[in-house]
């Protein structure tokens, strides 16, 4: 599906709620810390997705989208003890990007697609606004973490590292 198509799914899913919202018009980019700055807000306040291929025994593999703040890293042993897993590792980017329905840099902090179980960081959930690019590298997008976790109805559960000193 292509990047546009996830990004009309994304807004008309945001009309329809009749959520509060702002879009950020900016130089296309897709790193957290570079994005953060052009937004103009601190990388706590980021959401930074990440798919990953999480092996629960030798004949099941899920897809999972970790969201969690963009000053932290996705705490790959917590995402493993979550799923009771044998395995936790980044997914390939071919599946990333089919299963996001967005190329990286771009993920959503929702799930489109059955197929990736989605799974945030409470401090994602609690933030008072949460930043994202839109599965657009040149938009971004910026809610209410709460209205976040009433749309996207994300598993929650501490899986980034611990927060920077």
């Amino acid at each position: 599906m292509p990047d546009h198509d996830t990004y009309q799914q994304l807004i008309s899913l945001l009309d329809a709620s009749r959520v509060d919202y702002r879009l950020i018009d900016h130089a296309p980019e897709g790193a957290t810390e570079t994005v953060s700055a052009l937004r103009g807000h601190p990388m706590s306040e980021a959401a930074k997705c990440i798919v990953l291929r999480v092996k629960v025994d030798r004949r099941t593999t899920r897809h999972v989208l970790a969201v969690v703040p963009g000053d932290r890293r996705v705490d790959l042993d917590a995402v493993k003890a979550l799923f009771e897993a044998r395995y936790v590792g980044f997914s390939d980017a071919e599946t990333a990007e089919r299963l996001a329905r967005s190329v990286p840099g771009t993920v959503l902090p929702f799930s489109f697609d059955p197929e990736l179980e989605l799974v945030a960081d409470p401090d994602v959930v609690a933030g008072p606004r949460l930043y994202f690019n839109a599965a657009r590298l040149d938009r971004s997008l910026c809610l209410a973490g709460t209205d976040y976790a009433r749309l996207a109805g994300p598993r929650v559960a501490r899986i980034a590292s611990p927060a920077p000193a």
